[in-house]
């Protein structure tokens, strides 16, 4: 089975209540892996070697978190990077949702060109903040369910972005690696955590974390 054949599979069987995905959602899927594509040799939007497996190892990687909590509709995507994965919830939510956005947080001016290029061409309801993270949460003032986040800091530095939001009406839903263990190990020495843990359905290393409550521990 090739890279786009698997990925999709995947795809369709995480989508809640057996729902799929239509063929202008693979359509928008591919045309975003084309633009990455070619954004590619400028940009080095992801690690060469996974340009050829786009399809499992981002695009079907990245669905995962929509499909962890895809009743929320407003996503705060922090170090989007090359939009694995705040473009793929904006793109799953445009099939499932009429009321929705994503605002993806991104430093480097070049990526969020690459990310404002995608959203456009794909007419996704997205805003894209070319700001550091602790500013934009800092001034924050806007709906949010969920914020997202993949490959990008420490469990123990997810929490402290997300502290003063994670609570009945807003969850954190969490690409982690091999060291989570570790990491959470970290974290826990000063945030009390209520979470649930999953397995990668890409990556059997990997964990998609749905944290649900967060509070600093008494010194």
């Amino acid at each position: 089975m090739d890279s786009k054949a698997e990925g999709l599979d995947l795809i369709q069987s995480m989508m809640p209540d057996g729902h799929g995905v239509s063929r202008e959602t693979i359509h928008r899927l591919g045309i975003y892996e084309a633009l990455v594509k070619k954004w590619q040799p400028a940009q080095n939007l992801v690690a060469s070697k996974t340009l050829n497996e786009i399809w499992v190892r981002h695009l079907a990687d990245s669905a995962q978190i929509y499909a962890a909590y895809p009743q929320a509709r407003y996503w705060v995507d922090m170090g989007s990077g090359a939009g694995f994965p705040g473009l793929v919830t904006a793109i799953l939510l445009k099939e499932t949702s009429s009321d929705h956005h994503v605002h993806m947080i991104e430093s480097n001016g070049r990526k969020v060109m690459f990310l404002r290029t995608v959203a456009r061409e794909l007419d996704l309801n997205v805003t894209v903040h070319n700001d550091r993270i602790e500013k934009v949460l800092g001034d924050w003032d806007g709906p949010v369910d969920a914020f997202s986040a993949r490959a990008l800091t420490s469990f123990d530095n997810l929490c402290g972005f997300v502290a003063p939001f994670i609570g009945p009406d807003c969850v954190g839903v969490f690409h982690k690696g091999r060291e989570f263990d570790r990491e959470l190990l970290d974290a826990t020495a000063r945030w009390e955590v209520d979470l649930i843990q999953q397995t990668s359905k890409t990556d059997p290393d990997a964990r998609i974390v749905l944290l649900r409550g967060l509070s600093p521990k008494s010194i």
